[in-house]
């Protein structure tokens, strides 16, 4: 018996959310560029180099969107999978979404404590998600 999987809102967000991902590595990448140069960018890079300044931030709201995405992804598998994707799922994983847009502008923006209040936005809209889907 093959069940089959329609594209969600839930899948829908997850693929939104890797654009934005691709987004902000095309972001961060000319960013990090432009600081450091070409000519190190396509080297080994044998000595490592801190990015600071708007690169520096561009690269930590980077690393931190990997990390909410592997937590984000595991909850859209679960709500998919289960079987339980509906109104409140649909509207955490939105949620979800719009709090990894507006955190990038916050965090090159230095904005505090707003960029912890967005990322905790996101955070409990994933957590909501693997919760609604156990339910």
């Amino acid at each position: 018996m093959t069940a089959e999987l329609s594209l969600t809102p839930e899948l829908l967000v997850l693929a939104l959310a890797a654009l934005v991902q691709f987004g902000q590595y095309v972001i961060f990448s000319i960013a990090a560029n432009a600081q450091v140069g070409l000519g190190y960018s396509t080297s080994p890079r044998d000595k490592d180099r801190s990015l600071t300044g708007v690169a520096g931030r561009l690269e930590r709201a980077l690393q931190n969107h990997f990390e909410g995405l592997t937590l984000f992804t595991i909850a859209v598998v679960v709500v998919t999978l289960s079987g339980n994707s509906g109104g409140f799922t649909a509207f955490c994983a939105w949620a979800y979404l719009a709090a990894r847009v507006v955190y990038v502008p916050a965090y090159i923006l230095g904005w505090s404590p707003g960029r912890s209040i967005i990322w905790a936005v996101g955070w409990f809209a994933t957590l909501a998600m693997v919760i609604a889907a156990l339910f």
